[in-house]
């Protein structure tokens, strides 16, 4: 059986998981060398109730097989702003059920963890991972709920295709753990 829709993005297990496979698919039309983008998640058939107007320009007021979540992309990340100072800025209204993060990065495989040097600033680390030879562009899409229910997709600048999206609730705890601070009172 086929996990790819005749439309849209792989079919999903979840509701979390299909929002983050939408997201995914929603940054690799974009393509590469973006900046990260946040987005709300909210009940669709909410959406539809309360705010016609908004679901109608998101073409949900006539789509009866719409996703349980509708990911709204938020303003943008302003530019030199750390992710970890900027989220901890943001607070969701109550009709958001939870939010997500798309962000590209570069990713060393575990075995270069040893030859990093040490006492190396957060510049010259970055400069250090860039130049090394093994290193792997990453975009890394994380959801959470208020709930505390997590899903995650990474898809590889070299295998960019979305057969080629890993899935999972653990691949990014770090950013889940801050994406899900946004929620707390």
């Amino acid at each position: 059986m086929s996990n790819l829709s005749s439309s849209g993005p792989p079919m999903a297990a979840s509701p979390l998981t299909r929002a983050v496979l939408e997201i995914d698919e929603y940054a690799s039309g974009l393509g590469w060398d973006q900046p990260a983008r946040l987005f709300a998640l909210v009940d669709t058939a909410r959406l539809r109730t309360q705010e016609p107007g908004i679901a109608a320009q998101l073409g949900l007021d006539t789509d009866e097989a719409a996703a349980p979540l509708t990911p709204i992309e938020q303003d943008e990340i302003p530019a030199g702003s750390p992710l970890d100072e900027f989220l901890a800025t943001v607070a969701w209204p109550r009709a958001v059920m939870g939010c997500a993060l798309t962000v590209e990065r570069l990713m060393l495989p575990a075995s270069a963890e040893a030859a990093v040097p040490d006492g190396l600033s957060e510049k010259a680390l970055a400069k250090w991972v860039a130049a090394h030879p093994d290193r792997q562009e990453v975009r890394m899409t994380v959801a959470v709920l208020r709930d505390g229910t997590r899903e995650s997709a990474l898809r590889l600048r070299a295998k960019d295709s979305p057969t080629e999206v890993l899935t999972g609730s653990d691949l990014v705890p770090s950013l889940a753990e801050a994406l899900s601070a946004t929620f707390e009172d």
